[in-house]
């Protein structure tokens, strides 16, 4: 373990690299590089070397921070952001001021270079991850929808590196237990396999004051199947299928005015997922071809009390099932000064889902009966029903063809590059949404109420909608190689990012209540196509950064600046009213500006300081809501700093049962965060210490640490909802204690 920054094995395809450079090694060798990373399919050099702004996380950093979610990495990455808030299916993410709450991502995500279109899918758990790569900036040329912000590749220990079983047992506050089993071999010189069982629970952290239950309980595990598979000196072939399994509580929202977590009906999140990802890379003289081929399926049903409230207004389950298909052709290769890359991407994606809103009691009173009775006294209205449903079904079929090209040219010691993508893609929506109810008017005499006129209701809306997206997304690069440090450049970058549009499948359920209190003579039809419908976002992203390093590489660092330019923002809204559900909306104009600095300083072998700091200045251009006009207010949601700082030591020790104790202190911090597009509240800049002391010896470890360590009150998340205010606390203290062996 404690080698694993400064010795990566190379992976299947670095591994057929070298084999293809040198015939007398052997398929199978496991080749130990100093300071060789793992790179992407789609990337020519290390990262390090890119002309990308980057932040690399190590399999010791990872192991030392606790890291096994992409969530761990938030902070750590100058102005990468995701808030731990509501449960696994909310992955939001805000990288440079831009990012939204729900549907479409700002950053895409690779998992063995396999990519995962859902970001409801973002968020679980993994063992053996080897190493972490956030790439910040629109990487559209490449990698296409969805990853304007960046891109998060995460590599997992492949079993031509590791031979043997591996373990971890990790207990913490708030009985969170953890535990890991790996098994890695052989059977073969030129195959290898691994299998991976993985389990954690958690009683949580919050306590609902309705029920005295703790909201946030969780049981999560997982299976991970890994096959690496050399067949000829040429040829690499990569296949990992996985299964995970949550079962989450979530949504820990308590009430501003009371400070107290208090509601009367459940909310959870399940969700089942199996993936499967197969990449093949074939060697040829100067050019390498590979295909990465990928099934994605998804089972999960979240289920809310969406008032929050002891109260019984309405509740709101969305079960889906989802299936995804993603093809990648990718070639590369070079020919002198010149290296080109270009491929043929293509998916499909069909969600079917129910997401019924189930009005009760409470909610048929308040956002019903009292606003239609107000306008007739004389004969009010009563409703035969104690509950009633707001039913919809969708389906929602996706489909997309991408071809992208990128030619880069080398002299001297300077770089150009220039990108190019051609992407289509195709969204539809069936929808069926339908309400089977009735009430009665009464009417009144003296004082006494009696049954004037009973109105059934019977209300079915079905109907097709569709959109047809052309981008062309173009990135042109300028770099220049500074000479006499290793991988040390200034680069300049012009690129266009884009944000898939979408559909409001949440607005449903306000479309039939104002649908049901047109029926009753109150309220207006809402236009399906207007108000369900969202456009896709677009930005043009100016950067100027530089890698930079000492000869000696005890000091090492990289800066950023940027610019971002932003049409058709994708915000995520709670509209005015009595209203039950979300909306995406897109703002006229943003911009954002900001810069990033990483620094890492090594003043001798033993000891080593990291830190990151990231600054944003996001806000409106233009953005008139039909109410009231945001221009020039900061863009909520997304934080104006981010800040890392961490120092690591070593000391030896000269015992048969141990190699070394590394001890671990770390700081992140995050702030000034709007809540709200009038910028009438925020989440002032909070930090969050960290450590950890691990005793280490070369078959197994023993880690104690903790996190929040002062116990520091914040929020990560904050919301209005008919009227109520609701946030959600950061988690507390937590201490815990983590094994791992490996034999």
């Amino acid at each position: 373990m404690k080698r694993a920054i400064s010795v990566i094995v190379v992976t299947a395809g670095t591994v057929m690299t070298a084999v293809a450079a040198d015939v007398d090694v052997p398929a199978d060798t496991t080749l130990l590089l100093d300071e060789v990373s793992v790179t992407a399919i789609k990337q020519i050099k290390n990262v390090d070397a890119l002309p990308i702004a980057s932040t690399v996380v190590g399999a010791d950093e990872i192991e030392r921070l606790n890291i096994v979610t992409m969530k761990g990495v938030s902070e750590i990455a100058p102005n990468f952001y995701i808030p731990d808030y509501g449960s696994r299916m909310t992955s939001s993410i805000y990288v440079r001021g831009i990012g939204a709450r729900i549907d479409q991502p700002v950053i895409g995500l690779n998992v063995d270079n396999v990519p995962y279109l859902n970001k409801d899918n973002y968020d679980f758990d993994l063992v053996d991850i080897e190493r972490i790569e956030m790439l910040r900036g629109p990487q559209s040329t490449l990698y296409g929808r969805n990853t304007m912000g960046g891109l998060i590749n995460i590599y997992t220990l492949s079993p031509m590196r590791y031979q043997g079983f591996r373990a971890m047992a990790e207990y913490g506050r708030g009985n969170s237990v953890k535990g890991a089993l790996s098994y890695y071999h052989k059977p073969q010189r030129n195959l290898g396999m691994s299998y991976t069982a993985y389990f954690t629970h958690t009683d949580g952290f919050f306590t609902n004051k309705y029920d005295g239950r703790k909201v946030d309980k969780e049981n999560q595990g997982s299976l991970r199947w890994k096959t690496v598979w050399y067949p000829a000196a040429d040829v690499s072939v990569e296949n990992v299928a996985s299964l995970q399994i949550s079962r989450q509580g979530g949504y820990p929202y308590e009430s501003y005015e009371t400070g107290e977590i208090d509601y009367n009906d459940p909310c959870f999140y399940h969700r089942t997922g199996v993936t499967d990802g197969l990449t093949v890379k074939w060697m040829l003289d100067g050019v390498t071809l590979s295909s990465i081929t990928s099934f994605q399926y998804i089972n999960d049903n979240m289920t809310l009390d969406q008032d929050f409230l002891p109260e019984s207004y309405f509740t709101l389950t969305q079960a889906r099932r989802e299936w995804a298909f993603t093809q990648d052709f990718i070639g590369r290769g070079r020919i002198g000064d010149y290296s080109w890359l270009g491929g043929l991407f293509g998916f499909f994606k069909r969600t079917h889902m129910d997401a019924p809103v189930t009005f009760k009691e409470t909610g048929i009173e308040k956002l019903i009966l009292e606003h239609i009775n107000e306008f007739s006294p004389s004969h009010p209205f009563r409703w035969n029903e104690d509950t009633f449903v707001l039913d919809s079904e969708f389906r929602n079929p996706i489909w997309g063809l991408a071809l992208y090209h990128q030619s880069g040219y080398t002299t001297g010691q300077w770089e150009f590059s220039l990108g190019l993508r051609l992407d289509l893609e195709h969204t539809s929506l069936d929808y069926n949404s339908r309400c089977n109810t009735a009430f009665t008017i009464m009417s009144v005499a003296e004082g006494v109420e009696t049954p004037y006129q009973h109105v059934p209701v019977d209300l079915d809306k079905t109907g097709s909608l569709s959109k047809t997206f052309v981008e062309f997304l173009p990135k042109f690069t300028a770099t220049y190689n500074i000479s006499g440090l290793p991988e040390g450049n200034v680069y300049a970058s012009v690129a266009r990012g884009y944000k898939a549009g979408g559909f409001n499948t949440q607005m449903f359920s306000d479309v039939l209540q104002q649908d049901l209190m047109e029926y009753m003579g109150l309220a207006n039809r809402y236009d399906v196509d207007k108000i369900v419908s969202y456009k896709p976002e677009y930005s043009w992203n100016y950067e100027l950064g530089a890698h930079l390093s000492t000869a000696d590489r005890k000091l090492s660092g990289q800066l950023a600046l940027f610019y971002i330019d932003c049409r058709d923002q994708q915000l995520t809204m709670f509209p005015d009213g009595l209203t039950t559900g979300r909306i995406m909306t897109n703002a006229g104009k943003t911009r954002s500006y900001g810069a990033e600095v990483t620094l890492n300083y090594k003043p001798v072998s033993r000891l080593e300081f990291n830190a990151s700091y990231g600054y944003t200045n996001a806000r409106f251009k233009e953005f008139y809501d039909g109410i009231n006009d945001f221009s020039g207010k900061y863009i909520p949601y997304a934080p104006h700093n981010t800040f890392f700082a961490g120092a690591t030591y070593r000391q030896p020790v000269k015992a048969s049962w141990l190699d070394e104790i590394v001890f671990d202190v770390n700081c992140r911090g995050v702030g000034d965060i709007m809540w709200d597009e009038a910028n009438s509240v925020k989440q002032p800049f909070y930090a969050l210490a960290g450590a950890s002391v691990r005793l280490e010896h070369e078959r197994y470890s023993v880690t104690f640490w903790g996190e929040n360590l002062t116990d520091t009150k914040y929020n990560t998340f904050y919301f209005v909802s008919i009227g109520n205010t609701f946030l959600q606390r950061g988690k507390p203290l937590r201490i815990g204690a983590t094994v791992r062996m490996q034999f």
